[in-house]
């Protein structure tokens, strides 16, 4: 009989500690599923990051890929976690993509032209004046100056801080929609006076929220133009028929002039739409900021010929003193159409 050894099996690989060694195939494959699955998970954020980007290959590509994923993971209730979350974080309508462009009936002048001034209102400590501040990113830094102006006035109430929204306007509803919003804090807030400054984001030839039928030219053609006014006439509508009155900052010059040239085609719809309005006042910003050649400056030079920065280095934002300077005027335009007096009545 022969003795032959045994044949032995080679012992699975362990760790220092003695756990099982698993291949690295098995660790790819782990980590595919967790990021199939996250991905699943959050489909609805992806899907609207993917609408929400600029025109063009890349967000062709983008939708093409995640609005299959968003239906899966609608089809498997995988995004219920997400929309849980949201709704308990106060931001439910994070993923919310909405287009609608929901905008009143534009006026109809009659043979005398807009509707008289209304008579000014007083405001005092009692019954001060409600004032809501919102915009884009560029009304970040005038708004916040504003609140520090009024902050020791008791005639002025602001509903709120700034309700500023970053890469926000009225181009692009998906991203942000100020439409609904209006609507929503006029009917909320209640405010007396609004001020608002938008555009920025808005130097685009591409709209999302079109009336069906309806086609856009480039930025700055006819039916641009046409569309885009539409949409400032309608924020106006919204505010002023609301009983409110409208404050609404006009875009600055920038450090391009090509972007200066697209922000004055921006600034002449929205002052021309102002104009057809009571209760709506336009504040130019351009010469605010423009140097003694009339071109881009940083720099201002005060009365007293001290040089002060008032643009950020993007040459695009506000510094603070250029906030400040902004807020002057707004308090100069609402103190012409109201009366706000900090003295209290005597009982």
């Amino acid at each position: 009989m022969s003795l032959r050894p045994t044949p032995r099996r080679r012992p699975p690989e362990r760790s220092e500690e003695g756990r099982r060694l698993h291949s690295a195939g098995s660790a790819v494959a782990v980590s595919l599923l967790a990021l199939s699955l996250g991905t699943l998970l959050n489909a609805p954020g992806v899907r609207k990051s993917a609408t929400i980007q600029p025109e063009g290959w890349k967000r062709d590509l983008a939708l093409a890929v995640t609005s299959p994923l968003a239906t899966v993971s609608s089809a498997l209730l995988l995004d219920r976690p997400r929309r849980a979350l949201k709704a308990a974080l106060g931001r439910s309508q994070d993923d919310v993509i909405d287009t609608v462009v929901r905008v009143p009936e534009p006026p109809v002048a009659g043979p005398r032209g807009p509707a008289p001034e209304p008579k000014r209102e007083r405001f005092t400590p009692e019954r001060p004046l409600r004032l809501w501040i919102a915009g884009d990113s560029l009304a970040i830094v005038p708004g916040e100056s504003l609140l520090r102006a009024v902050a020791g006035n008791r005639a002025v109430e602001p509903v709120g801080g700034v309700d500023a929204r970053i890469a926000s306007g009225l181009e692009r509803p998906d991203v942000f929609n100020w439409f609904r919003r209006v609507r929503e804090q006029m009917r909320v807030q209640r405010p007396h006076a609004v001020v608002f400054l938008v555009g920025g984001n808005d130097d685009h030839g591409f709209m999302t929220g079109l009336p069906q039928g309806r086609s856009l030219g480039p930025f700055g053609s006819a039916r641009w133009r046409a569309e885009y006014a539409r949409r400032v006439g309608g924020i106006m509508d919204t505010v002023t028929r609301a009983g409110a009155s409208l404050v609404w900052i006009g875009l600055p010059i920038t450090d391009d002039p090509e972007q200066t040239r697209r922000y004055d085609v921006i600034n002449a719809v929205v002052q021309a739409e102002a104009a057809r309005r009571p209760r709506v006042y336009y504040l130019d910003t351009y010469f605010f900021f423009a140097g003694e050649d009339g071109g881009y400056t940083q720099y201002v030079a005060e009365s007293s010929g001290k040089l002060v920065k008032m643009r950020a280095d993007d040459g695009v934002h506000f510094e603070r003193p250029a906030g400040d300077l902004i807020a002057r005027k707004v308090l100069e335009l609402l103190e012409r159409h109201y009366e706000i007096t900090t003295r209290q009545r005597r009982r």
